[in-house]
């Protein structure tokens, strides 16, 4: 994983985003830089030379967790573990693993039900979510967070949607796979060796607490694209989305 050093935000063209509902907005307005509740403080963005700034796990918001910074939310760090890691835009990754959540390995055993091998992340737009093995330590499972379960996404002024798929094994936040990536900034020439390097990208996951959270053999495992899975969970998401108050 490798951050970019300057990148310029760009329209949406060639993915087809939701709009931002106005709860989210408000959500955003309101949260910005702002962490009342703070579940795990101290973490970072990956990239060793910007350590000086820290990120912290808030549940300010009623059912839900988000990653936030004294500079606004979090940027995206591409992520290819998973199966194919080395396949399309991640041919250049240096540092993919080939499975997800290697502590464990919940994820591999979850989808697996759904005749999958694991996650790909160039076809499943899934999000890096809690920290294992030093400190600070974060677990999402401890707030009620369950694995694959889906996570909203708001970046470049859009709503995506993906689901919690791996863990960081450090202390770095910010994770995403490089086709959720792609789709939340498709004209930035993402890969596995650049990503979108401003902290303006928030990852609103947790909280999403209950059973229903999960979208289970709903959603289309086996879809050829982001796109197709995206839209096999986006009832769910939507549902999600409308419960939460600024």
């Amino acid at each position: 994983m490798r951050h970019s050093e300057i990148l310029t935000v760009a329209l949406v063209t060639g993915a087809t985003a939701y709009n931002l509902p106005n709860n989210l907005k408000q959500i955003y307005d309101k949260h910005k830089r702002k962490c009342s509740k703070v579940l795990a403080k101290g973490c970072t963005k990956g990239d060793v030379s910007q350590r000086g700034e820290s990120f912290s796990y808030c549940g300010n918001i009623p059912g839900s967790i988000f990653i936030s910074s004294s500079k606004g939310y979090t940027n995206i760090d591409i992520e290819c573990d998973g199966v194919n890691n080395s396949a399309g835009k991640c041919a250049n990754d240096p540092s993919g693993h080939g499975e997800t959540a290697r502590r464990g390995g919940f994820f591999k055993s979850d989808v697996k039900k759904f005749d999958i091998s694991d996650l790909d992340a160039n076809i499943h737009p899934y999000v890096v979510f809690g920290n294992e093995d030093h400190s600070p330590k974060f677990k999402p499972q401890s707030h009620g967070m369950q694995p694959l379960s889906v996570m909203a996404v708001g970046c470049n002024g859009q709503l995506h949607y993906g689901i919690w798929g791996d863990t960081d094994r450090g202390v770095s936040t910010g994770g995403a796979s490089i086709s959720l990536a792609g789709l939340c900034f498709p004209n930035e020439h993402l890969d596995g060796n650049h990503g979108h390097d401003p902290n303006d990208v928030r990852f609103m996951g947790g909280g999403f607490t209950s059973k229903d959270a999960v979208p289970g053999a709903t959603a289309n495992w086996k879809g050829k694209n982001a796109k197709e899975f995206e839209d096999s969970i986006k009832s769910i998401g939507d549902k999600l989305v409308a419960g939460l108050k600024a």
